[in-house]
């Protein structure tokens, strides 16, 4: 079994970028990540690291309990608005978040697809379906259901890489459609049988 990381390996781990993924710490600590499998350096300047998709799951995952350490404080980052939220802080503050993750994709796509398209979803968003399709949603401007009215809403579905969204009426579901499309996603209007709500399924494009 492969031992966990260390409490000190554990805090650069959750201290990393929640998009990206961009980790920041001494040279043995990324090293030792690294050797791990759990982080990568890129091969272009400046050579940042950044986790795999082995220390994307390892940062998600609860931490054990340290007996001899306290625990560190849970890292606050970016999460993008899936719809439903009970409450929403709105403003400039908020759409400089949303602007500079969506940048940080885009960065990611370029750094980790293998032909640095930045056109089609990556990895990371394969594996944060919910969350990578809010992110396009609510930087293309859609606003998500919340206490300011209706909106967009994303759920999870049975079905491998796919997502659910949902709009208050079909003009807003053919522009999630357009906008999840532009940022490299393949969308289908469906009806759910028992209510009749119409909804798209959303996965991310591959070519």
């Amino acid at each position: 079994m492969t031992r966990p990381p260390t409490a000190a390996q554990r805090r650069v781990i959750d201290a990393a970028d929640p998009v990206t993924g961009r980790l920041r710490g001494t040279e043995a600590q990324l090293a030792a990540l690294v050797k791990r499998g759990l982080a990568f350096r890129h091969p272009r300047p400046p050579h940042d690291h950044f986790l795999t998709p082995a220390g994307h799951r390892t940062r998600e995952s609860p931490e054990p309990p340290a007996a001899a350490e306290p625990e560190p404080a849970p890292a606050h980052g970016f999460a993008a608005r899936v719809g439903g939220e009970e409450r929403a802080d709105d403003g400039p503050a908020r759409a400089r978040e949303v602007h500079s993750a969506w940048q940080g994709l885009l960065e990611l796509r370029r750094m980790t697809n293998p032909d640095g398209a930045t056109d089609r979803p990556c990895g990371w968003e394969r594996t944060h379906l919910v969350r990578a399709a809010a992110l396009a949603l609510e930087a293309a401007g859609h606003p998500p259901e919340g206490p300011q009215g209706p909106g967009y809403r994303v759920r999870a579905t049975v079905q491998p890489e796919a997502v659910a969204v949902y709009a208050p009426d079909g003009e807003g579901l053919r522009a999630c459609a357009g906008t999840l499309e532009g940022a490299g996603w393949q969308t289908g209007e469906y009806t759910e049988p028992r209510t009749r709500r119409r909804y798209l399924l959303a996965s991310p494009r591959r070519v």
